[in-house]
């Protein structure tokens, strides 16, 4: 019996579909607190909040391994609102996953988390420090709800908590910060400053999951399709004018668009992951789980463009 949270969303609707094509698969739990898009004789659908109780749902259905895909991805501008899905209800499915000694743990974070530095070596391994800003919300509680798996595995020693650091995802559903910014009709870049981006495909990032699922991997692994795209790169293939501005005022300009709500995307933390390294190694993920990505950064990103 496999659990899924935020299973009406992008990821987790994909990842259900596939889990109740497994034979090995009985019954899928899927939670989220919007109804779900497809019906299944596999899949008992739990409508809920993220917040409200999961002890009686995950012991009733003898629940045996749980993918945490529920999340706030966009920066609200009340804290609160965020904080209180993304962490307390971190803390509240873990509740739960102990009640019903859920063995097997699978949190889909992301490599947002190490932030974007001026100083980060290239490439990150799973080894170096999580630094992010506590201004950008989606990687700071990507970081605080890691620290709350890290301790379901300290307490629950027959547990396999396994967490993936995902790359930006990307494919023809993709819905993130990236299509965000590329549905508006210019970007912005740092002048100076051209990154190299990772994306991980859709249909990589579902295969992924489903591994952590079946078998026993332990621990923290990245995720990231191989090569890179540089933010001019995205700009010319996407048929998108890039606008260079000097730092200083790149990030004046996003917090005062913030500020008189002329845009609702993000405060100018954000500008950081465009301006400074944070590729990752997965080197740790293809050794252990022998797995070959399917798909290129690049590729993962020409195929939202080629459907959007």
């Amino acid at each position: 019996m496999v659990a899924v949270t935020g299973a009406a969303g992008y990821i987790g609707d994909r990842l259900v579909r596939r889990l109740v094509q497994e034979s090995a698969v009985e019954k899928v739990v899927a939670t989220d607190i919007r109804p779900l898009r497809f019906e299944n004789p596999k899949v008992v659908a739990i409508q809920q909040d993220i917040l409200e109780p999961f002890e009686r749902a995950f012991v009733e259905h003898r629940v045996e391994a749980l993918v945490h895909l529920a999340f706030v991805i966009r920066q609200q501008r009340r804290r609160e609102l965020s904080h209180h899905v993304n962490v307390d209800g971190t803390d509240n499915v873990l509740r739960g996953a102990g009640a019903a000694q859920v063995r097997r743990v699978v949190y889909l974070s992301s490599s947002t988390v190490y932030g974007a530095l001026r100083d980060n070596t290239q490439p990150l391994t799973e080894a170096s420090r999580a630094r992010p800003s506590p201004n950008f919300h989606y990687g700071w509680d990507k970081r605080e709800a890691e620290l709350a798996f890290s301790a379901y595995a300290l307490n629950h020693d027959d547990a396999i908590v396994s967490i993936l650091r995902s790359a930006i995802v990307m494919g023809p559903n993709a819905e993130n910060s990236i299509t965000q910014a590329l549905a508006k009709p210019l970007l912005v870049g740092a002048r100076g400053n051209d990154p190299g981006l990772q994306f991980l495909h859709e249909n990589d990032l579902i295969e992924l999951l489903w591994r952590f699922v079946a078998e026993p991997h332990p621990g923290v692994y990245n995720a990231a399709a191989p090569g890179t795209v540089r933010w001019s790169e995205l700009g010319r293939l996407a048929r998108k004018s890039i606008v260079w501005l000097p730092a200083w005022l790149a990030y004046g300009v996003t917090d005062l668009a913030w500020l008189l709500r002329i845009q609702s995307d993000a405060p100018s933390p954000g500008l950081d992951y465009v301006r400074w390294p944070w590729a990752v190694s997965t080197e740790r993920l293809e050794r252990e789980l022998g797995y070959a990505f399917r798909h290129t950064s690049q590729e993962a990103l020409e195929a939202y463009l080629a459907a959007s």
